[in-house]
């Protein structure tokens, strides 16, 4: 019997601990606000972000914490439910499922928990300032980015198969 994707909800767990153990040292070590140089253009900076990406709903009142947990909830449902329909050896779909699923999963327990998210990761150049992120985010690009190329892959064979 074929092994499904759940197989890789071991790499959604290993994200989640890495996102959950740098947000807990980020916390107990800095004060908010403050940030501490590691390269010319990069600092961890603690803040808290009670929007989404960008900061978007961050002035929204405190409802959109609730409508963000449901969306993680939501997705994180998807994405498992996915994840076992796939097989095993999809490495390229499950590794990108169980990413987002990792970052959505550290986000929302922060959401939940803290009622905000914990970001510290930022870079900048002089005056130009991109906004602050965490290992959950870099999870989420990251997956979206091979669900991209795996659309884009999909696409190709398609053509190829047409042709």
């Amino acid at each position: 019997m074929e092994k499904s994707g759940l197989i890789w909800l071991w790499f959604s767990l290993l994200l989640l601990a890495a996102d959950m153990l740098t947000k807990y040292v980020v916390m107990n070590t800095m004060q908010l606000g403050e940030s501490i140089e590691i390269l010319p253009v990069f600092n961890f900076t603690y803040m808290h972000n009670y929007g989404a990406a960008f900061s978007f709903l961050s002035e929204a009142g405190g409802w959109q914490r609730w409508f963000l947990s449901i969306i993680a909830v939501t997705v994180s449902v998807l994405l498992t439910y996915w994840l076992k329909k796939l097989r095993a050896d999809q490495w390229q779909l499950c590794a990108a499922y169980a990413m987002v699923l990792g970052g959505a999963i550290g986000n929302l327990l922060d959401r939940l928990i803290h009622g905000y998210v914990v970001d510290f990761i930022h870079f900048y150049y002089q005056q130009w300032h991109y906004p602050a992120f965490n290992i959950a985010d870099i999870a989420i690009v990251c997956g979206a980015g091979l669900l991209i190329l795996d659309a884009f892959r999909s696409n190709n064979d398609k053509q190829e198969t047409n042709a």
